[in-house]
């Protein structure tokens, strides 16, 4: 594997270079030695630290039951993003197979894009054995398209209390809910809806039931005592109604957004997260336990990136890397 490669593909990403894209993604998705060093390069070469800014990119998490038509929604709102001239990367976690460790269902397939817009960049991941409905590779992933892409979407497997981790990615959460579902009930016993940024109710050419949804929604988040939480109704069906709703709304979020202090308290999870992967609930112990492994990374600087991070928390544990 050439040495540089991390360096070079941070630096065509910084040049706005879209075509980049899939090698990143071949990159982080090869969990080899070599390729892992260069993943850690290629984010550092990424970081805020080094950027001296977080990247511009915005990242939207799409999350929400099987059948909810995420993919349907997905493809409209990439056009519509795409009107407005804006670059689009979408990564979707499909669920992994069990034989080969590979995606089973392929989203590539299932949303539908102009294949010859270069402004598009489309890529199925598999979930792995990862809980929270994202593979490791899809959060290295958002981390570096950001730097290049204007919007970077990351949809995830399904949805319950395990894939909640998705908003340690996404700068804004969108949760889809189908009308006549009984979604609102299962959210409210999941959890889920302390995630949400936006809720997106589809097919709203069903009339009365979509508004029905909407009204159940409304008053699911009255019920947690969530007073911010946006609802907005689509339609996919031709002529597709409600997207350029939910870019405002999605838009108006990160505009409201403390970006730098939402991302960096992403990443320090993240890395707690990676570092009990690696070495083990004992050596997270080691370090005091989830708290005073975050406490620890104050002392590691507010820009660094995941690997950093996770290497500060090695030292301070006295494990090997």
């Amino acid at each position: 594997m050439d040495p540089e490669l991390g360096a070079t593909l941070a630096a065509r990403l910084r040049d706005g270079d879209l075509s980049a894209a899939p090698a990143v993604l071949n990159l982080v998705e090869n969990r080899t030695p070599a390729a892992r060093e260069q993943t850690a390069e290629l984010l550092r070469a990424l970081s805020p630290a080094a950027l001296g800014r977080e990247p511009d990119g915005h990242v939207v998490g799409v999350t929400g039951p099987p059948g909810a038509g995420k993919s349907t929604l997905l493809g409209e709102l990439v056009a519509t993003l795409r009107r407005r001239g804006r670059t689009v990367a979408v990564l979707a976690v499909d669920p992994s197979s069990r034989r080969t460790g590979g995606s089973l269902l392929g989203d590539r397939a299932r949303i539908l894009v102009d294949p010859a817009d270069d402004g598009v960049f489309i890529r199925s991941t598999a979930a792995g054995d990862r809980l929270g409905g994202l593979a490791w590779a899809t959060r290295a992933a958002a981390q570096a398209l950001s730097v290049a892409f204007d919007v970077v979407i990351v949809e995830t497997v399904g949805v319950g209390q395990s894939e909640t981790d998705v908003a340690d990615v996404a700068d804004t959460v969108a949760v889809i809910v189908q009308p006549g579902s009984g979604d609102v009930l299962q959210f409210l016993k999941s959890g889920i809806m302390e995630i949400p940024d936006v809720l997106v109710i589809t097919k709203a050419d069903l009339g009365r039931i979509a508004d029905r949804a909407k009204s159940d929604v409304r008053a699911a988040l009255r019920s947690v005592g969530d007073r911010t939480t946006k609802v907005v109704a689509v339609s996919s069906l031709p002529p597709a109604t409600g997207f350029d709703d939910l870019i405002d709304v999605l838009d108006a979020h990160r505009e409201r957004l403390d970006v730098a202090a939402s991302r960096r308290d992403a990443r320090r999870r993240t890395a707690v997260d990676d570092f009990r992967l690696e070495h083990g609930e004992r050596a997270l112990r080691a370090l005091g336990g989830r708290a005073a492994a975050l406490r620890a990374l104050d002392e590691a600087g507010h820009e660094q990136a995941v690997p950093e991070l996770v290497a500060a928390l090695e030292r301070a544990a006295g494990v090997d890397a």
